[in-house]
C-alpha cells in the first residue's frame, strides 16, 4: 500500500480498494461527497495506514453488533478515521494542519480501571502468542497491572497522578524493551515507513521536531507491528 497523499484520486482509490476488501469483494464506489470526504483526509495530510486503522475501527464496532446486514460505506467511517488520525498525530507529536485543527477531537477514554483491565486482558493475550522475546516484560507488567486494579478506582489527587506517571513509564519501557529486540533490518524498514507517514508535515517542522517525530513514529511502528497495548493513560 503506497501512500498518495499528494495525488487525492489515488488515495481515493487505495481507500476504496480496501474498503472492498473489507465489505468481502462488494464494491462500494467513492463517489459525489464521499469522493470529497476522503480527499479532505488527504488534504489533512492523514496517511492511508492511519485511515484503513480508522476504517478497521467502524468495522470492529459493526461486527460486534451482529451480523452484518449490508456494505459499509466510506462515509461511516469518517469519524473514526479522524479520531486515529488525531491520535497518530499525538503519538508522534505533529500539529494538526488549519483544516484538520477545527475538528477539535477529543481522546476517548474509559475508567482507569477499565484501562488497566483491557491492558492486562491484551498482555494475556500476548503471554500465549507464538513471540516469546517479550515474556519476562510482560510477566512483570501483568503482576504489576493486575495489583494495581483493585486500589485503581480509589486513587485522588497526587496519587492518581503519580499512578498515571508510572503507567507512562511502564509504556515506554515496554517499547524500549519491544525495539531493541527488533533487527537492525526491521528498525531500518520502519524509519522509511515513519517518513513515508510524516511526509505531509516535513516541511513545517524544524530538523529537531522531527527527528523526535520520526523516533515516536518509529515506536509507534514497532508496537502496532506487534500488536502491543498502549499502557499509558491520559
Amino acid at each position: 500500500m503506497n501512500d498518495s497523499l499528494t495525488d487525492p484520486p489515488a488515495y481515493c482509490r487505495e481507500i476504496e480498494a480496501y474498503l472492498c476488501r473489507k465489505n468481502d469483494g462488494h464494491l462500494v464506489r467513492i463517489v459525489g461527497p464521499a469522493f470529497e470526504q476522503v480527499c479532505g483526509w488527504a488534504a489533512k495530510g492523514v496517511p492511508l495506514k492511519v485511515a484503513c486503522r480508522g476504517i478497521d475501527r467502524y468495522f470492529e464496532r459493526y461486527y460486534a453488533k451482529g451480523p452484518r446486514r449490508r456494505p459499509v460505506r466510506v462515509e461511516f467511517c469518517d469519524a473514526d478515521v479522524l479520531d486515529v488520525f488525531d491520535e497518530w498525530r499525538r503519538a508522534v507529536g505533529v500539529a494538526a494542519s488549519p483544516d484538520a485543527a477545527e475538528a477539535g477531537l477529543q481522546a476517548r477514554h474509559g475508567s482507569l480501571p477499565a484501562h488497566l483491565e483491557r491492558v492486562v486482558a491484551r498482555l494475556t493475550t500476548l503471554r500465549a502468542g507464538d513471540v516469546r522475546s517479550l515474556d519476562a516484560i510482560i510477566d512483570e507488567l501483568i503482576r504489576e497491572l493486575d495489583a494495581a486494579r483493585s486500589r485503581a478506582k480509589g486513587l485522588r489527587g497526587d496519587a492518581r497522578q503519580a499512578f498515571v506517571e508510572r503507567l507512562r513509564d511502564l509504556d515506554d519501557h515496554l517499547i524500549d524493551v519491544a525495539r531493541e529486540g527488533c533487527s537492525a533490518e526491521t528498525v531500518q524498514e520502519l524509519r522509511v515507513e515513519a517518513d513515508r507517514e510524516l511526509l505531509p508535515f516535513r516541511a513545517r517542522m524544524p530538523e529537531e521536531a522531527y527527528a523526535q517525530s520520526r523516533n515516536a513514529c518509529v515506536n509507534r511502528l514497532v508496537r502496532e507491528r506487534l500488536r502491543l497495548p498502549v499502557i499509558a493513560f491520559e
